[in-house]
This record gives C-alpha cells, sequence and structure tokens, in this order.
C-alpha cells in the first residue's frame, strides 16, 4: 500500500503497473478461501445438511487446511515484501516492471504447491 502509494503520487502513468504488483500478494487468502469452501461443501455446510464427523475426520480435514494456511501466511509475507521491492523498483525505471512482476510471481509457486498440497489431502479425507 505505501509503496505503491508512493509511486502513483509521484508517477500516476504507472497506475497499472503498480496494481499488479499490489495484487499478487492477496492471491493466497484466495486460495485459502477456496480450501475452505471445498471443506464446507464436502461437510454440508453449504449446499446441503451439515453431516456429522468423526473425531479423526474433523483432524484430517484440519490437517488438510494447515499447508495453504503455513504455505499461504508465509509466501504471502515474502511475496509482499518482493512486491514493495518491484513497486519501488518501478518507480524508479518503469520498463523494469515485468522483471518485478516475474520476481514477485515466482514466490507464488510456493503458495500454488501449498494449495496443491491441501486440495490433494482434501481429496484422500473420507467423508
Amino acid at each position: 500500500g505505501k509503496a505503491a502509494a508512493g509511486v502513483i503520487s509521484e508517477k500516476p502513468e504507472l497506475f497499472g503497473r503498480v496494481l499488479i504488483l499490489q495484487a499478487l500478494p492477496g492471491t493466497q487468502g484466495i486460495y485459502g478461501f477456496l480450501v475452505a469452501v471445498l471443506i464446507m461443501v464436502k461437510i454440508g455446510m453449504i449446499g446441503g445438511n451439515p453431516i456429522a464427523l468423526t473425531n479423526e475426520q474433523g483432524l484430517a480435514l484440519f490437517a488438510a487446511a494447515l499447508p495453504i494456511a503455513i504455505g499461504g501466511l508465509a509466501s504471502g509475507i515474502y511475496q509482499g515484501k518482493m512486491a514493495a521491492a518491484s513497486i519501488s523498483m518501478t518507480g524508479k525505471n518503469p520498463a523494469m516492471s515485468a522483471r518485478g512482476m516475474t520476481m514477485t510471481a515466482m514466490v507464488e509457486t510456493y503458495a500454488i504447491l501449498a494449495l496443491l498440497v491441501s486440495v490433494l489431502m482434501y481429496i484422500a479425507v473420507p467423508v
């Protein structure tokens, strides 16, 4: 937020480039939301009647959410730092914005892997 506001106040023509960099670290929240919705659908909280889970099933679903919870938090923190540095770099040299986006997106790989692990664990839980 602060890095983007600083760049936009001096160079408003960079709004589009800076907006993409600002939005990238927020994708981890979307991934966590996706896993939460999948779990709620599986146990009937959305679109059905809630089912009674055993302790083992509940713990297994909780464990399935942990990879994206922990991986999303960690990658979100580091991706935010990379995005702030990339926004600053774009403000100094707009021609470097694509490189900044690439570096910021590289951190996203860990969030995507965490999402994949959570979904695979979710699929494996019998309910």
